[in-house]
């Protein structure tokens, strides 16, 4: 099941002289070589620790699939994923830079939420989705968190009534009548009546919603295929159809969500 923050700006250590060396360095985008702070040799990888000499190096600047060394992709290995993970919080875990330098000591803890955050990323689903397209370019609705964190907005059937035209235009006379239940179950709650066929009506169309997410779901999964196989031209295609997917997804889920918040009321 889909807004996070990029690696910890490189640039923070560029004013920072090691050893005898007196040296300066600034992490530059991945594709540029960067010279190791310890041992000087210049690697192009987006890597946590120097290929040549195994020192801890600051956060990379590359994206979060490679800190994995991964290409970007939507189908992934997640146990080989996780078993990455584990792999490198060991490697780069504080208690393990106790008696380092200090600054092999802020990079541990750096590196550590770097590679947490990217993690809990393209191990989700929906936030991998997410995560690629915006690597893209391409532009996510204002509510592309929703899943992950919590809605403060007001109930979402008067966000129907303020803006219809968000409504899915194949949904829009299902919704409108789902509103109607709503409202009408709300108000009996309030007066205390119980209205079963009004109750049996809204699990009915909850049910169907829930349907129609297990259709998003699997739409999803046939255009990472296609992103991962396809080329350019196949690709941009594919980043707007997620794009669109995603946001019936999170209409779907907010009227799912409505739902069974009216019926455990």
């Amino acid at each position: 099941m889909l807004a996070q923050k990029e690696s910890v700006c490189s640039d923070c250590w560029s004013q920072h002289r090691f050893g005898k060396k007196a040296k300066m360095m600034k992490v530059l985008d991945s594709a540029v070589p960067i010279a190791c702070w310890s041992c000087s040799i210049g690697h192009n990888d987006s890597t946590l620790f120097c290929p040549h000499c195994s020192k801890i190096q600051p956060p990379p600047g590359g994206d979060y699939f490679s800190v994995f060394g991964l290409e970007p992709r939507l189908n992934l290995d997640l146990s080989a994923l996780e078993h990455e993970f584990h792999r490198l919080s060991r490697k780069v875990h504080p208690d393990r830079f106790a008696r380092a330098e200090e600054n092999e000591r802020q990079w541990s803890l750096a590196d550590t939420a770097l590679l947490n955050d990217a993690y809990r990323t393209l191990k989700d689903p929906l936030r991998r989705t997410e995560y690629l397209l915006k690597l893209k370019g391409a532009e996510i609705g204002s509510e592309a968190s929703q899943e992950t964190s919590p809605d403060t907005s007001p109930d979402h059937s008067s966000q129907v009534r303020k803006d219809p035209s968000r409504v899915p235009a194949d949904l829009l006379e299902e919704v409108f009548e789902l509103n109607m239940q709503l409202e009408e179950m709300r108000m009996a709650r309030k007066t205390g009546e119980e209205d079963h066929e009004l109750q049996a009506g809204m699990e009915q169309a909850k049910r169907r919603f829930d349907g129609l997410l297990v259709e998003v779901d699997q739409d999803l999964r046939i255009q990472w295929q296609v992103w991962d196989e396809g080329d350019a031209a196949a690709r941009k295609t594919a980043e707007k159809t997620m794009v669109a997917l995603l946001d019936r997804r999170r209409y779907l889920s907010n009227l799912v969500r409505d739902v069974t918040e009216t019926l455990g009321a």
